[in-house]
Formats: structure tokens, sequence, C-alpha cells
């Protein structure tokens, strides 16, 4: 029997794969991989499967799982250095990141709670209340599949930029082995840049908190959010945020109502919140009819209610983003990967 990917994508969507393999080793993910690019086969890497929406036909080639990569190897550990690690990429995300708040490694404690696997976070760029998984990531070891070889990209040769990467430019060439991260030691979180994180935790906004605190308060700010996994609550049945934060030239940030939220960034240009947009362009939290909804919790995030299918929710995903255009003059992007279905046309 065909192996359904509704069953390996927290949206919970997505047709029969017609192959499906799940190596154990980084000898085997690479011997499928070019045996399937040999064969001139399509080929989808599938990790945790919580940033892509998977077409109702499925996938028509082979999907191969990440999950077996397993391992963390600790490198180094110095006072003056701090601590690198070498994690493999099927290691579950947010483990990791409670396994380095409890060896008081500093740099990734506000990125708790994400799903997902280690080896899909440098393809996004995961970021979440104020930082990026880029700001400690020392390099990236992948297989080339153009080149056919294992190599080890640093950080500075990934092109890490807002929820972008090299490895997310070009998609279908790199495939993530392992992910090596360097983090300063102590008890003292990262300044905490981000305001709602930090009016949580009592402090203003660079200060730093303890990393503990930091992590169970941005666990209870996803959960409030239905950003946290729980089978029991269709608010999490999503692909998490359906839209990327849209960054603006300043004429159009200009032309925004005075509320609007607006962050300069470096390039000049500015950055807006995609969840403001959506709901001031008219699409509350629980909006939609179907089976397809945007959250009750939060309107960035499109749930599965029970039922639904991808076809539902791009229908959905593309009514709001027609909205937000012809509220707002402002085009928003998806966040997750889409496979084999797209957005409706405007």
């Amino acid at each position: 029997m065909a192996e359904l990917l509704a069953d390996h994508t927290t949206l919970r969507v997505g047709g029969p794969a017609t192959t499906w393999l799940a190596p154990e080793t980084e000898a085997d993910l690479i011997d499928v991989v070019r045996s399937a690019d040999e064969r001139g086969e399509p080929l989808l890497i599938l990790g945790g499967g919580s940033n892509v929406v998977v077409s109702d036909a499925g996938f028509d080639g082979t999907v191969v799982h990440t999950g077996g990569l397993r391992g963390i190897h600790t490198d180094d550990v110095a006072a003056c250095s701090g601590a690198f690690l070498s994690v493999a990429a099927g290691e579950p995300w947010d483990g990791f990141v409670a396994a380095t708040v409890a060896a008081r490694q500093v740099g990734i404690e506000a990125l708790s709670g994400i799903p997902g696997l280690v080896g899909a976070t440098p393809i996004q760029n995961v970021g979440a209340y104020g930082q990026e998984v880029a700001q400690s990531i020392a390099r990236v070891r992948v297989f080339d599949r153009h080149q056919k070889v294992v190599v080890t990209r640093f950080a500075v040769d990934c092109h890490f930029g807002y929820r972008w990467s090299l490895f997310k430019a070009v998609p279908d060439r790199f495939v993530v082995l392992s992910v090596s991260f360097q983090f300063r030691l102590g008890t003292l979180s990262m300044p905490v840049r981000y305001a709602e994180l930090a009016r949580s935790l009592g402090i203003e906004p660079g200060e730093r908190a303890p990393m503990t605190d930091v992590r169970e308060a941005v666990l209870a700010l996803r959960r409030s959010k239905g950003m946290v996994l729980d089978a029991d609550d269709r608010d999490t049945w999503s692909a998490g945020s359906f839209f990327t934060n849209p960054v603006v030239e300043t004429a159009v940030a200009d032309r925004l109502p005075a509320d609007a939220p607006r962050y300069p960034q470096p390039d000049g240009r500015v950055k807006t919140s995609a969840a403001w947009l959506i709901e001031h362009a008219g699409f509350s939290r629980g909006y939609g009819s179907g089976l397809a909804r945007l959250s009750g919790k939060h309107t960035l995030a499109i749930t599965n209610r029970g039922g639904a299918r991808a076809a539902d929710v791009v229908a959905l995903a593309g009514e709001v983003r027609d909205g937000v255009e012809r509220a707002y003059g402002i085009r928003l992007e998806p966040e997750p990967v889409l496979v084999g279905t797209s957005l409706p046309v405007a």
C-alpha cells in the first residue's frame, strides 16, 4: 500500500507517494538520492513535514524521509570559545533546543517549540521571537546532487537572509546531512529583542533573562497561538505561519495605516506584519466556512479542522492573499513549500 503523505505532515493533507524510503544512515540516504537522480525520477526530501503542503494527488516519485539520521556530537566545549556541536539532520529540533538550554549553551532558546527536524532549519533560516537559526550556525554539511559529492558550506557561504538561504534558492540541489552550531556558554539568554517576549518576561527589550525562563515563556506564547503541536487541538493542525512577513519599499510602508507595524531593515526597506495585514483586511481568527480555516488563536496559520484537503488549504490561502492585496497593495508570499499544488491565480 502506498504511503499517505498526510500521515507525515503537520497540516495532515497530502496524497500518496509512489515510493517511500526512510534511510537510517548518511550513506544510505546519499545512495537512494543518487539512484533516483540517475533514473531521472522525481524526488522529494521530507523531514518533519511541518513546513510543507502536499497536493491531494500526492507525489509521483520517490519520497525520502530524513528522520532516521540521528546523533548529536560535541566537537568542543571551552570557556573562551563556547560549545561547538554537530547535529544530524534527522534530530527533532525542539529536543535539540531543550538539550542546549539544559547544557547552558546560549543562542537558540527563543526558537523553542518549533516543530520539525534540525536539517530543515538552515533551509528556511528558521526564526521566531527575534532570533534566527543562522545566528548560531557555523557550517552545514550537504550532499550536492549536481556535483554528486558531500560538501561543507560555512555560514557565510549559505547566503542566509530573512526566511532564506542558498538551499532554498536552489531547492533541488542540496540535501542537508548535518548542521554544526557554535554557542556561547552561560545561564542568561541572548538579548531579548522581541517586545512581546520581553513583556512576558518582565524585562525591557534588549535585556537578557535566564535561558530556562526564555524557553518557558516562548513555549507559553506559542501555545497561546496554537503553534505547539497538540493532536487534540485542531488549531495546531497547520504548517505554522502560512505567509512570511512582507518586506516592502518605504513608499509602500508609508501608505499603510499609522498603526501598522513597521520594522526598518538594514537595506532601507521596511518589514511589516503579515498577521496584522490579514486581520485588518477583514480575515479574523477562525475565518472560513469549510474544513480549512484560519486558526482560532492566530490569523497567520491556516488549519485543518479535520478532513480538509490540500485544495481547501490553498483556496483559503489564495482568498486571504488576494484580500490583503486589494486592501493594502501588498502581495503575501506563502512560507510553506507547496508540492504539486499552488495558490489560485488571481
